[in-house]
């Protein structure tokens, strides 16, 4: 089902989350590891600058195996690289093995990248209706409505039968690796995390279901598990 959650601040939203993934990552069965695909943004790096200050200890991070939905087509080091907002804000603070954290290359061909990461996530994930299935996926939501690297432009990327495509931002022309609908809506757990006053019009036409909704991204993301969570604080929430 659909699950709305609305807190006052960031830090009570990213306590919350800090609570899921500990809960997660204690209902592992002995020997397994649970799959949680990241995503970038302020909302994210918020959440993981909470959880290094405030929820290390509670995190049993040996069950966890870190992966990502999407990434920008820069090299590691670079400040636009989900990978090292994650890098600098959670993963130097968490007592996380490295053979646990599975990053995209956004450094290498954009096409032979989602590939190989495609096959990398197809080996290490259990499967579900034939199709990797993530225990938690973590997505943004553009003021445009786009989610993960999935734009407007793009929207058929929800059908592809391939789990990351190579795409890019119609804006600026950067190139992208994505997760599609494919594998997003095969996750056990998903959640959306969005803060702010900018981003309140787009989560009130995509949980109201107002005119044109069916046209952006977001609205696509539909998990067979139906265990969707949003995520809000009261300036997202604000046109509720």
């Amino acid at each position: 089902m659909e699950n709305i959650h609305i807190f006052k601040t960031t830090d009570e939203l990213s306590a919350f989350f800090a609570q899921k993934l500990a809960e997660l990552s204690h209902s592992v069965s002995e020997g397994k590891q649970a799959s949680v695909a990241l995503s970038g943004g302020s909302t994210p790096r918020a959440i993981f600058q909470y959880i290094s200050r405030h929820a290390v200890d509670s995190i049993h991070w040996d069950n966890i195996r870190l992966f990502w939905g999407d990434e920008r087509c820069v090299p590691p080091d670079q400040e636009e690289s989900n990978y090292k907002m994650t890098l600098d804000t959670l993963l130097v603070n968490i007592p996380l093995e490295s053979s646990s954290i599975f990053r995209i290359k956004g450094e290498k061909n954009p096409v032979e990248e989602a590939e190989r990461y495609s096959t990398l996530v197809s080996g290490l994930l259990p499967k579900y209706n034939d199709t990797p299935a993530f225990d938690m996926v973590l997505l943004g939501l553009g003021e445009d409505g786009h989610t993960a690297s999935i734009f407007p432009p793009d929207i058929t990327l929800f059908n592809s039968k391939k789990l990351f495509e190579a795409t890019q931002n119609p804006y600026t022309g950067q190139k992208r690796i994505t997760a599609t609908g494919r594998i997003i809506n095969n996750a056990r757990n998903v959640f959306f995390l969005v803060t702010g006053a900018s981003k309140a019009e787009m989560v009130a036409r995509l949980i109201k279901k107002q005119e044109g909704y069916e046209n952006l991204p977001a609205s696509r993301v539909m998990p067979e598990s139906k265990n969707l969570f949003w995520l809000l604080d009261e300036q997202a929430a604000g046109l509720l």
